[in-house]
């Protein structure tokens, strides 16, 4: 096809692509550098706790988009003289190139997602009991037990722990006295209460003012309350659509109750989901695993729709 003006649209075309390949490389790579060195720059295991917790899975997830952009022009760069031959196989050519960017892209966040998610998880489980290192003294500080760090942590923060919506690590140096407390994500949810400003506002229950239809709205209020100051809220919301759950789930404690907490290390629980979803949670007693199942099938019963009282 002698066509001097699409023929100098595959140029640039052609020229836009390298350039555009050598940018995303350099722009995937140079966010992976950005990461590990603010990395390195932090010395606490707290401190890269939260900075993995919070930026790795995005980060990376960044560069590979930028890596699959780079894919995608790169295969741009293959086949101009025959791509010359028609405008069909210039449009054949950008499909394929779609395919391979989109291709790259989905298995990377896929195994960013479900494979590598794993990775993360394991590195901040180490990070997180990590021996501290007291910076005044330069002693090795010891982390307390459930019950033993109670005394060292406020009514507001005990409170937080046991509606398990934030759990607190406190690291004690014996010799001079000297403690450490961290604060970590909990394993349920509770909202941060607008009067005492901890997060201890937790649902009750919720009351059907008005049952969803086929061709209606309906209506409910969510009831919360804080387990810690008291505080009662009422929250108004629309039933969009009615769903049936069957899921009946009943903690046998009778292992647990019967198992010494000499012979364990940690309390290992995992809960599935009726859509294959997994999470873990792990306990340093029995007591604070019955605990928390307990708590669970009562934030399970309280999500579940009541008639009005």
């Amino acid at each position: 096809m002698e066509d001097s003006g699409y023929h100098d649209f595959l140029v640039y075309w052609h020229t836009g692509s390298m350039i555009g390949t050598g940018i995303f490389v350099v722009v995937s790579v140079l966010i992976l550098v950005f990461y590990h060195i603010k990395l390195v720059a932090k010395s606490h295991p707290k401190s890269k706790y939260d900075w993995i917790s919070e930026y790795e899975i995005a980060l990376y997830f960044w560069s590979i988009l930028s890596l699959a952009f780079a894919t995608g022009l790169a295969v741009n760069l293959y086949g101009l003289d025959t791509v010359e031959l028609s405008l069909m196989w210039f449009f054949i050519r950008l499909f394929m190139s779609i395919c391979a960017a989109t291709l790259v892209g989905y298995i990377g966040s896929l195994i960013l997602k479900y494979s590598y998610a794993g990775v993360v998880a394991r590195k901040l489980k180490a990070l997180r009991y990590q021996p501290r290192i007291n910076p005044a003294t330069g002693n090795v500080m010891r982390l307390l037990t459930e019950d033993e760090e109670d005394v060292h942590l406020d009514e507001g923060m005990q409170a937080e722990e046991n509606a398990f919506s934030v759990d607190y690590d406190v690291w004690l140096d014996e010799e001079t006295g000297e403690s450490q407390i961290e604060k970590y994500p909990g394993h349920l949810q509770a909202h941060k209460c607008d009067r005492c400003g901890f997060q201890t506002l937790k649902q009750e229950r919720e009351e059907i003012i008005k049952p969803a239809t086929q061709t209606e709205d309906g209506e409910l209020i969510k009831h919360y309350k804080c387990t810690y100051c008291g505080r009662v809220k009422r929250s108004p919301r629309k039933i969009v659509r009615l769903s049936q759950s069957g899921d009946n789930f009943r903690p046998d404690l009778s292992l647990l109750s019967n198992t010494s907490d000499k012979a364990l290390e940690t309390v290992e629980i995992r809960i599935t989901s009726a859509e294959g979803h997994t999470k873990s949670f792990d306990f340093q007693s029995t007591t604070q695993a019955m605990h928390f199942l307990e708590t669970y099938q009562k934030d399970r019963e309280a999500r579940e729709p009541v008639e009005d009282e």
